[in-house]
């Protein structure tokens, strides 16, 4: 398992290492600037020892020029520091964000090509949880690791070449007891992986059941599942409470346990570079270490160890966003969908005719859902599609729209397999209106053309004219300028059904999809909206999916589905002197 854990990591950081490739001239820029801040910040101690031995030197009679001078090159050298500190630092931003940016895009063109197949068996919490929180937790690690990893990593090596210069005999001193370091972060790195794998998988649970509690809010009351909800959310939030907690504990033994270690430095080169100042020895032969040599070789082994409690904490919180950045690639690695072919053709100006051949389909592997399913569709007739729920009435308008593809079989517009169109522009030949309701947040306008959006004014107003919607639109506080939020806000199940209807008015595709698109709207509003329909179906290809039957005695075909099989076909009148499956199922809705 622990090499399993290594392997993954490993191809994570390869992962990351191709988004930061693209700034790699920057990342040159912020090395150097990090070896310049050691140098400088490695070259202050030695003008402070200079300036002790001047003052310790003086007996009495201390040399202010040279003091002065000393002190006006540390000012320069700390300002100098300073900045570079600063551009390295807006450099790290620039790099940082910039990966964090590319990943999201990643993400969010995957999300947009990914099979529905995926997304409709996905929490939704969890996908924004990969895009939104893990990738945030991902940038913070980051951000830290190219902040303090680089100078951290550089000031080790700089203090060993000024720490030799100085005492080589000292300089064992301090690297023989520093190994303890490297074991004190490489056991809490082994440990903390698990606990922060574990704190993202549950803090997007947590995310999905606020998203989906939020978005269902009216249903938790209606059905009095507040307090349910609540020990959900309760025995969740205990959940991340314990591998927070747990995560938390062995990060947080970084810092005393690198801190100790570094003590245990301090005091060994104190006690042993004391005994050779008092003693006046130097180190193979070389002159004694002065006071201010002694000073500096104390500073020194304080920036020495520093770095290693610095690279403890990058390591723990790296763990935590190669755990994150796993995640979010898992995402953005996803099989797609099926991408149009490279010769798909785009279809323009189509008749509507409409045609399905031996289709067999399932969701499922082993449950077949439609089977040998065929139709032929001439245009501008209006097909219903009726039918007991779960019989495949939604699947067959899935197939239409490429939401999903045939497992066998074809289907066909125009005479061409809808595999071989290209997916924008089958769809945008095709109005569809759902008995589930969809709006962005926005204004009213922004919602009635997004199917298109250079429409005027006044054919915005011409379509929601004809769906019957213009009336309560000019009642709302601004009119089509009213602002709305994702779900419609304020707006009835009705009237956001009706500017659903408006968005198809006012494109009219030559293929039309109405899957129980007046289901809630009241029976005299429905009356002017049938009447609005029979108009724009004319001329048009409609499938029409319902399920109270007095919507479709005008459709010149009518479907009876069963377990994904047509078992009835014919006009309304036909199918009742049948007497068979339908006029069960058209008696059962006006029996008393």
């Amino acid at each position: 398992m622990s090499d399993i854990k290594k392997t993954d990591s490993k191809k994570t950081i390869l992962k990351i290492l191709k988004y930061i490739k693209r700034h790699i001239p920057l990342v040159v820029i912020s090395i150097l600037l990090a070896a310049v801040i050691v140098f400088l910040t490695l070259y202050i101690p030695i003008l402070i020892g200079n300036a002790v031995d001047v003052l310790l030197g003086g007996k009495g009679n201390v040399d202010f020029d040279v003091l002065f001078e000393i002190m006006i090159k540390i000012g320069i050298v700390m300002g100098t520091t300073a900045l570079a500190q600063w551009v390295m630092n807006t450099i790290n931003n620039h790099i940082t964000y910039h990966v964090v940016e590319d990943i999201r895009n990643d993400a969010m063109k995957k999300i947009q090509i990914l099979p529905l197949s995926f997304l409709d068996t996905q929490s939704t919490g969890d996908v924004v949880s990969r895009v939104v929180s893990d990738v945030d937790t991902f940038a913070d690690g980051l951000l830290m690791g190219f902040t303090q990893l680089f100078t951290g990593a550089l000031t080790i090596l700089g203090t060993l070449g000024f720490m030799l210069r100085t005492s080589p005999i000292v300089t064992i001193v301090v690297v023989v007891i520093t190994p303890l370091s490297f074991f004190v972060a490489k056991f809490i790195a082994t440990h903390t992986h698990d606990y922060f794998k574990n704190q993202s998988v549950v803090r997007a649970e947590q995310t999905a059941l606020i998203d989906e509690m939020v978005g269902n809010q009216k249903i938790v009351k209606m059905f009095s599942r507040e307090e349910a909800v609540k020990e959900q959310f309760d025995e969740i939030n205990e959940r991340l409470h314990d591998s927070s907690l747990k995560a938390v504990f062995y990060s947080s033994l970084v810092n005393p346990s690198t801190r100790f270690v570094n003590a245990l430095v301090y005091a060994g080169v104190a006690v042993v570079g004391g005994f050779f100042a008092i003693k006046g020895w130097g180190s193979s032969g070389a002159a004694a270490l002065t006071v201010g040599e002694l000073t500096a070789f104390l500073s020194y082994a304080n920036q020495y160890t520093k770095p290693f409690n610095e690279i403890s904490g990058v390591i723990t919180e790296l763990q935590n966003a190669i755990v994150c950045a796993s995640r979010i690639f898992e995402l953005i690695e996803k099989e797609p969908q099926l991408p149009d072919a490279e010769s798909a053709k785009a279809l323009t100006k189509p008749e509507g005719k409409v045609s399905l051949r031996e289709v067999d389909f399932r969701y499922v592997p082993d449950k077949p859902l439609i089977k040998n399913f065929n139709l032929d569709v001439k245009p501008g007739q209006r097909i219903a599609i009726v039918g007991p729920t779960g019989c495949g009435k939604t699947t067959v308008i899935n197939l239409l729209m490429r939401f999903y593809d045939v497992d066998e079989g074809n289907i066909s517009v125009d005479g061409t397999d809808i595999r071989d169109l290209t997916r924008k522009s089958l769809r945008s030949n095709i109005g569809m209106v759902l008995q589930e309701t969809w709006l962005k947040a926005g204004t009213i306008k922004e919602n009635i053309c997004m199917g298109k959006p250079d429409a005027t004014d006044e054919e915005i107003i011409a379509a929601a004219k004809a769906a019957h919607s213009h009336s309560f639109i000019k009642r709302l506080p601004n009119g089509y300028d009213t602002l709305i939020g994702e779900d419609g806000g304020m707006l009835s199940q009705g009237q956001k059904q009706l500017l659903c209807i408006t968005r198809v008015m006012l494109c009219l595709p030559q293929i039309l999809i109405l899957d129980e698109a007046t289901s809630s709207i009241d029976t005299r509003t429905e009356i002017r909206i049938q009447k609005a329909f029979a108009k724009m179906m004319q001329g048009r290809t409609s499938f029409i999916v319902a399920h109270r039957l007095s919507t479709i005695k005008e459709a010149d075909v009518i479907l009876v589905m069963r377990d994904g099989n047509i078992v009835e076909q014919g006009n309304h009148e036909s199918l009742l002197a049948k007497g068979g499956f339908y006029a069960e199922l058209y008696n059962s809705q006006f029996a008393i």
